[in-house]
């Protein structure tokens, strides 16, 4: 009996330390590297592992050949160089180029994945015709962007925030529970007085703590915007499924490129291959 019980103990310890290290492995899982091969240099990105559709429709793609000869056909300066298109393969000067299939993929916006230099994301048609901003199925961008001072990032938080915050406040601070404070107050009836303040300043800040519109950059996110850079009006609009690794020269090279009225460079920036190295 203690034999048997003994047995079954130790079968339970070894079925919880296997799925202890399967979790393990699980959320340590090594992220993919892609290698872009252009005709102006080699640009190295990671693929990100929480944004999975994208990350295996990319490897798919890149597996099948799709991007072979398709080209970076969009540049804007302090912005994005975009490319991935297959309308772009062996397109003559001056056609326009980016409008595909027009198949998509749901959207996998992260809000920890943002719009620094260097992020890999997937670019999409506008919240009019697109409300789950769901991404093109094959195109693909990178951002350039510019450095931002922390003074700018402050006024671009206030100018999202402050406007949100009086929104809230005007719905529960009502001018009608103001008449009610006020009264009370010259009423001086303390203990009511409290009761409904707390609780207007209950709601309100529940509310914000709750709203996912309000903009708040952490030091990682303003150190990178402040340092290498970025487009901060694009986070929480588009999926960032990775990041350039090596080679932000090329990528700088690119971004200086001249380009036409429809933002295509003069010099075509041909894609020759996309591999998956790692």
């Amino acid at each position: 009996m203690i034999n048997t019980m003994y047995k079954l103990l130790t079968l339970s310890l070894l079925s919880l330390t296997l799925a202890f290290f399967s979790m393990t492995s699980q959320g340590q899982e090594k992220e993919h590297v892609v290698l872009i091969e252009t005709n102006m240099g080699n640009l190295k990105a990671k693929l990100y592992n929480d944004t999975p559709l994208h990350r295996d429709n990319f490897i798919r793609l890149a597996k099948s050949g799709h991007y072979n000869g398709t080209l970076f056909y969009r540049v804007v300066k302090n912005f994005v160089v975009q490319g991935g298109s297959s309308d772009s393969r062996n397109a003559i000067s001056g056609q326009a180029i980016g409008y595909g299939k027009g198949v998509t993929i749901d959207a996998e916006i992260k809000p920890h994945h943002y719009h620094k230099k260097g992020a890999l994301a997937a670019p999409r048609q506008p919240d009019r015709v697109n409300v789950f901003k769901e991404s093109d199925i094959a195109q693909f961008y990178f951002v350039v962007g510019k450095k931002y001072s922390p003074e700018e990032l402050d006024r671009i938080e206030k100018s999202i925030n402050v406007p949100i915050m009086k929104a809230i406040q005007k719905k529960y601070y009502t001018p009608e529970k103001k008449a009610m404070l006020d009264t009370l107050r010259a009423q001086k009836k303390v203990p009511e007085f409290r009761a409904i303040a707390e609780k207007i300043k209950s709601d309100i800040a529940f509310e914000w703590a709750n709203n996912t519109e309000k903009l708040y950059m952490d030091d990682e996110k303003r150190k990178a915007y402040t340092t290498i850079g970025g487009v901060h009006h694009l986070d929480k609009e588009y999926t960032v499924f990775g990041e350039l690794i090596e080679g932000f020269d090329v990528l700088d090279k690119i971004a200086a490129l001249s380009t036409d009225k429809q933002d295509r460079p003069f010099k075509d920036v041909r894609i020759i291959s996309v591999k998956i190295i790692e």
